[in-house]
């Protein structure tokens, strides 16, 4: 429960303010909702402030997840996402939404809600205060051609430009804040690869200009080579995976860096690749059925994009049974590890860019004046082991509007 506070000092805290400069230490004051001052405190501004002592602890930004499922079950079974009664589902999503936050994450973007309206009553409810959960943008069930579903239970089905933009309205009539095209197949279907494009130009376009005529983004479960060029050509906000890539698309990406987001979910590739035996999919199948080559060709995408300047965003596909809520920020691992980031560069894409993503640059993802106090205080240095954050016990303070989602004890 979020316990109320108008006025708090961190004091002698490791600021990792997400601006690229090097942490440093000072106090933050929060007053209210907002960051009212960062390094140094004015004499008499902190009076009634409670004071959380922060003993060179990191203070940092909250976390934002880019390709966000609420209403995946962590179960290994897709067609059960239809199968589940929605009120079961409400409860599940409701549940996925208070461990985000749990974990740290206070931005998320939908990319999917297996059911019509889950995404956008979680979303309500969290705004409303009467669930915790994080900033949320919400979407809807995704909409693919016929034959190209990849779980045809949570799919809405349109083909051709005119049932494209009538779906995008059915969606924006619902209450949503971006459509979501399923373009391309995956490997885990058995059917559909990953290398298949399965819309047209046309149907893209009618679907992009609808919803941008309407002030929607849209985006794009998009593997192959094709359907990043069409996502770039017809102005898709936000690409998913994006593994194939090949030198055209990604000069198209690199011209369109400004206003285009890369989120590849690289964490649904490892883990399917290395760790769903235990769930009936050994490596054997995962490395037949294309995985082990497509973690290869996505590594060397992203490499590329980061090198680019294109803007790439961690998160994506947790929610299945190898990939379990509350372990969203193995990304960020990720990220070092495989895309060549630092671990300052990583954070910056899961804060600042988090904010760009979440269309509030000015007040979201960063520890500076006048942004939303959306704060972790941690107990360790992210830039010297990144993967603190995936430690929910280093997470001593978790505020987000200025309230305490949690807080831990000082026992020293």
């Amino acid at each position: 429960m979020s316990i109320p506070a108008n006025k708090t000092l961190f004091r002698d805290v490791s600021i990792l303010d997400s601006t690229g400069a090097e942490p440093y230490r000072g106090d933050v004051l929060v007053d209210h909702d907002r960051i009212v001052s960062v390094g140094a405190t004015a004499p008499g501004a902190a009076d009634g402030a409670r004071v959380i002592e922060g003993r060179g602890r990191t203070l940092m930004s909250g976390l934002c997840d880019a390709h966000t499922h609420f209403t995946w079950n962590n179960s290994g079974d897709l067609d059960g996402l239809a199968a589940l009664p929605v009120e079961e589902h409400l409860l599940f999503a409701v549940e996925s939404a208070r461990s985000y936050i749990d974990s740290g994450y206070t931005m998320c973007l939908g990319a999917a809600s297996a059911k019509d309206r889950l995404d956008v009553v979680c979303r309500d409810a969290i705004n409303a205060g009467r669930v915790p959960g994080p900033r949320y943008l919400a979407n809807g069930p995704e909409i693919a051609v016929t034959g190209g579903e990849l779980v045809k239970g949570i799919t809405w089905f349109a083909d051709g430009p005119e049932e494209m933009r009538k779906a995008v309205r059915r969606l924006i009539e619902i209450g949503v804040d971006q459509i979501k095209l399923s373009m391309t197949g995956e490997e885990i279907t058995g059917t559909q690869r990953a290398e298949d494009t399965y819309m047209s130009d046309e149907e893209v376009a009618a679907a992009v200009t609808e919803a941008h005529r309407r002030g929607k983004r849209v985006c794009a479960h998009a593997r192959s080579a094709e359907s990043v060029k069409m996502c770039v050509r017809h102005g898709v906000d936000i690409v998913y995976h994006a593994s194939f890539t090949d030198e055209e698309g990604m000069d198209l990406l690199e011209s369109a860096k400004d206003w285009i987001f890369v989120a590849p979910g690289v964490n649904w590739l490892v883990a399917t690749l290395y760790e769903a035996a235990d769930f009936g999919y050994p490596q054997e199948a995962a490395e037949a059925a294309g995985y082990k080559r497509e973690l290869e060709m996505a590594t060397a995408a992203m490499i590329e994009m980061h090198r680019r300047g294109i803007r790439v965003l961690p998160g994506g596909d947790y929610g299945f049974a190898w990939t379990p809520h509350g372990t969203y920020a193995r990304d960020l691992q990720h990220f070092v590890e495989r895309f060549e980031y630092t671990p300052m560069e990583a954070i910056l894409a899961a804060t600042a860019l988090g904010g760009e993503i979440m269309l509030r640059p000015h007040e979201l993802g960063k520890v500076q004046p006048g942004y939303l106090a959306d704060l972790l205080l941690v107990d360790g240095d992210p830039l010297a082991d990144i993967t603190v954050l995936q430690d929910h016990d280093k997470l001593h303070y978790i505020m987000k509007d200025g309230k305490f989602h949690k807080e831990t004890p000082d026992q020293r």
